[in-house]
C-alpha cells in the first residue's frame, strides 16, 4: 500500500507577511493590492473570520472587515520560504510533486528517514518545517492523491488528518460531488440534473453511461468516487501551461484599449515562458467582464509559440474575432498551453481545427 501526503501551508503569503512583521501578527491582513482594482491573494485567518477570501475584489473585502491591512505582496520573501519548505520535504523523500510554492504530495511510502506510520511521519514533517521556517503546514495522509488533498482539508489549520482504506467509501459517501478532483462547476450542474450530487451517488452510476454523456473524465471522476485513485506521485511533474494578466484600474470598453493593453501581458507570458524554457500549440485568451463573468478563447496552432509578437498577434485575432465585448472589461489575460521544451519559433499557419469556445471557468482536467 502507498502512503501519500498532501502538505499545504496555512494562509501561506499572510503567514509569510504576519512571521516577518511581529505588528501585524494576530490582526487581519490580506496580502494583494487594497487601492482602487485590487483583489485578495491570500488572507490571514483572522481576516477570513470576516469572510474574507483570496480573489475577492479589495472593495468586497474592506466592507466585510474595515480593519483589514493590504500588505502588497514580495514574491521573492515567498520564493524564498517556499525554497526552504522544500528542502525539507526532500530530505524525507525524493518523491515530491509541487503543486504551488506551498503546495505538494510526497509519496512517502519508502521514505529516506523518521518514523515508519505515515501519520506519525507527516507530523514530523510538519514539526521541522515549523522549526526551520516559522511557517505553519496542515497535512493529509492517505493511500492515493485525491484522498490526502481531501484530508488536508480536513486537517486545517495547524492540523495532521488520515483517511485509511478502510474508512474511505465512509468518508466519500455524502461529499458534494464539485469537491472531486476533475468535476468543475458546469459538470456539477450536469450532474445535478441527473439526480447525482454526492460522490457516493456518483459511485453507484452506471460508468458507461456517464462516460458517453461526460467523456473519459465522466469515467474518471466514477473512479475516484469510489476511492480508487492510482495516480503516482510525480516528482517532474509537467507544466501545463504559463499566462499572465492584468487588472485594470478602471474598465475598458471595446476592442481598441484592450488591444492597447494587450502587448505587456503577452510580453510577460513570453518572459514566463523563456525563463521555463517552454514554448506553446495553444494560444489563449481570457477577460473578465464588470460582472466578474469569466471567458475564455483559445486557438491551436500548426507550430509552437513562445515570442511576445507570435503571442500578441494571435491573442489580438482572438480578441477581434471571438471575444465577446459587449460589457466593459476588467482584466484580461494572455497564456499558451500544449507546452513543448525549446526555443521560441515564428507561427506558422493556424491549424485547422480551431478549438470549441468556452465560456465560464473551465473544468478540472
Amino acid at each position: 500500500m502507498r502512503h501519500v501526503i498532501h502538505l499545504d501551508a496555512d494562509a501561506f503569503y499572510a503567514a509569510v507577511e504576519q512571521r516577518d512583521a511581529p505588528s501585524l501578527r494576530g490582526k487581519p491582513i490580506a496580502v494583494g493590492h487594497g487601492a482602487n482594482r485590487g483583489v485578495v491573494m491570500t488572507a490571514s485567518y483572522e481576516a477570513r473570520a470576516f469572510g474574507v477570501r483570496s480573489a475577492m475584489p479589495a472593495g468586497e473585502a474592506l466592507r466585510r472587515c474595515p480593519e483589514l491591512i493590504f500588505v502588497p505582496p514580495r514574491m521573492d520573501a515567498y520564493r524564498h520560504a517556499s525554497e526552504a519548505i522544500f528542502a525539507v520535504y526532500r530530505s524525507y523523500t525524493d518523491l515530491v510533486e509541487p503543486l504551488a510554492f506551498d503546495e505538494a504530495f510526497l509519496d512517502v511510502t519508502e521514505a529516506k528517514r523518521g518514523p515508519s506510520a505515515a501519520l506519525e511521519l507527516a507530523e514530523a514533517i510538519r514539526s521541522e518545517v515549523r522549526s526551520a521556517t516559522g511557517l505553519v503546514v496542515s497535512a493529509g495522509v492517505s493511500y492515493g492523491k485525491f484522498l490526502a488533498k481531501l484530508a488536508s482539508a480536513e486537517a486545517k489549520p495547524d492540523g495532521v488528518f488520515e483517511i485509511r482504506r478502510e474508512e474511505a467509501e465512509r468518508f466519500l459517501q455524502d461529499l458534494p460531488v464539485r469537491r472531486i478532483h476533475g468535476v468543475g462547476p458546469r459538470t456539477a450542474d450536469r450532474l445535478a440534473h441527473m439526480g447525482i450530487e454526492t460522490a457516493g451517488a456518483l459511485a453507484d452510476a452506471d460508468p458507461t453511461m456517464l462516460e458517453a454523456t461526460f467523456g473519459k473524465i465522466g469515467r474518471d471522476v466514477w473512479t475516484l468516487a469510489r476511492g480508487v485513485d492510482d495516480r503516482p506521485v510525480q516528482p517532474n511533474r509537467e507544466r501545463k501551461s504559463v499566462s499572465s494578466e492584468t487588472t485594470f484600474d478602471v474598465d475598458r470598453v471595446g476592442l481598441m484599449p484592450l488591444l492597447a493593453a494587450l502587448p505587456a501581458v503577452a510580453q510577460a507570458t513570453a518572459r514566463r515562458a523563456k525563463r521555463a524554457g517552454v514554448r506553446g500549440s495553444v494560444v489563449v485568451v481570457k477577460v473578465k467582464d464588470a460582472a466578474h463573468r469569466v471567458t475564455t478563447r483559445q486557438r491551436r496552432l500548426a507550430a509552437p509559440v513562445g515570442e511576445a509578437e507570435a503571442i500578441e498577434a494571435v491573442a489580438a485575432e482572438l480578441l477581434a474575432t471571438r471575444v465577446p465585448l459587449e460589457r466593459p472589461i476588467r482584466l484580461l489575460g494572455v497564456g499558451i498551453t500544449g507546452l513543448v521544451e525549446g526555443e521560441p519559433v515564428q507561427p506558422g499557419l493556424f491549424d485547422e481545427k480551431d478549438t470549441a469556445l468556452v465560456e465560464g471557468e473551465p473544468e478540472l482536467g
